[in-house]
């Protein structure tokens, strides 16, 4: 679709996909169009008119002013920041950029004993300055092992004898060599390498091995429902968990995804549980055998009597079955039904609502079976669910 003249803004855009802004040729030509509208259409704004040149200098005003406004905006983001911007936001993150360290090398000092070297120096065959420790004192052996510095950050590399040159002649200092290659330092932390780091620093903060394994599994796309239990003793546990191994009990999800977190996320040496076996790959390339298992899901249906005043309407009847189900399908997997909890989410958990009514029978039970007021034990590896087709609200 051809675009409008003028546009309805000359400045950037902030939405859901971030923010945009007109190119210098739509600016140029949005100016253009205004300019018209005023003068006249018949105004020459060619670039080699005055007018034209004028346009064209405020266009490129406004688009670098909007070009600064999306450096500024990305500079929130460690996925776009760059330099110091980068290096300011990743400190959310409690994260430091990493600054150039300089190559370090052990010089052989020669000379005669007590001579006291100052802030000396010495020099390779590349021109390159080693900066030695501020004081140097030649002891009576006349020979002295000391680590300098180069002047330059980064990996400055030095061979063995390449360093021979006293650039700070001291009476006394006799001769200066290296033993020993330089250990090399290390560049400043480019951009890359520092959002790298940033993107895993999040893991840092988890408070425990299980806690970033909850996590990271609640984070693959259509999980659902997930409980994982942990059996740390040297004996099965009352679930039926090996000793010193985890359950994970899943709903959703892909299952290989599923398996390569677990594997990559629990600890060393614990084994896995469950019903469904994937084979993932460790960082060997050996193949392990990872389970989980898959919820089974346990339709609840409860059946209340109530007894309602003036004000009550079959909307708030509506809202009792609503907020019981809504309680039920948010119980975690494992969780039992307490039947007297129930009467919290039927009396609309307090709301104003509750006062046009008096519940004076609440009974659940399994669909597949009776109502009462015993609890619903539910297995482990199982999840209780509710429709609201499955509670029966009798009113009198």
């Amino acid at each position: 679709m051809a675009t409008t003249y003028p546009l309805p803004t000359l400045a950037c855009t902030i939405d859901a996909n971030g923010i945009t802004a007109p190119p210098y040729s739509d600016l140029l030509a949005s100016l253009q169009a205004s300019f018209r509208s005023i003068f006249g259409n018949d105004a020459y704004l060619e670039p080699d008119s005055q007018d034209g040149q004028l346009l064209a200098i405020f266009a490129q005003a406004l688009h670098d002013a909007n070009q600064t406004t999306i450096a500024v905006y990305n500079t929130f983001s460690p996925a776009t920041a760059q330099g110091i911007g980068l290096s300011n936001v990743v400190k959310i993150n409690n994260l430091r950029r990493f600054v150039a360290s300089p190559s370090q090398v052990n010089l052989t000092i020669t000379g005669v004993a007590g001579t006291v070297i100052t802030n000396g120096s010495a020099g390779d065959n590349l021109g390159n300055v080693w900066l030695l420790p501020s004081s140097t004192i030649i002891p009576p052996s006349g020979t002295i092992v000391v680590t300098a510095e180069c002047s330059l950050p980064g990996a400055v590399s030095a061979d063995i004898g390449t360093i021979t040159t006293i650039l700070t002649p001291t009476t006394g200092w006799q001769a200066v060599t290296n033993l020993a290659a330089a250990a090399l330092g290390s560049p400043i932390e480019t951009d890359a390498q520092l959002r790298a780091r940033q993107e895993i620093s999040p893991a840092l903060n988890a408070s425990s091995v299980l806690e970033a394994l909850v996590a990271s599994l609640r984070s693959l796309d259509g999980v659902d429902y997930l409980r994982i239990y942990e059996n740390d003793t040297g004996a099965t546990d009352a679930n039926g968990v090996p000793e010193h191994s985890i359950a994970v009990v899943i709903q959703g999800g892909d299952a290989d995804e599923i398996a390569q977190v677990i594997l990559q996320k629990k600890s060393p040496g614990v084994g896995t549980f469950g019903t469904t076996t994937i084979q993932v790959p460790d960082i060997s390339g050996a193949l392990r055998d990872i389970k989980f298992s898959t919820p089974t899901l346990v339709p609840i249906k409860v059946e209340l009597d109530i007894t309602v005043g003036t004000n009550y309407t079959a909307v708030i009847g509506d809202q009792i079955k609503a907020a019981i189900a809504l309680y039920i399908n948010d119980l975690e997997v494992g969780d039992d039904i307490v039947v007297v909890r129930l009467n919290v989410p039927a009396m609309l958990n307090g709301a104003t609502e509750s006062e046009t009514y008096k519940i004076t029978s609440l009974e659940a039970g399994l669909v597949s079976g009776a109502v009462g007021t015993a609890d619903i034990i539910i297995a482990f590896t199982s999840k209780a669910t509710c429709d609201v087709a499955n509670i029966t609200l009798n009113v009198s």
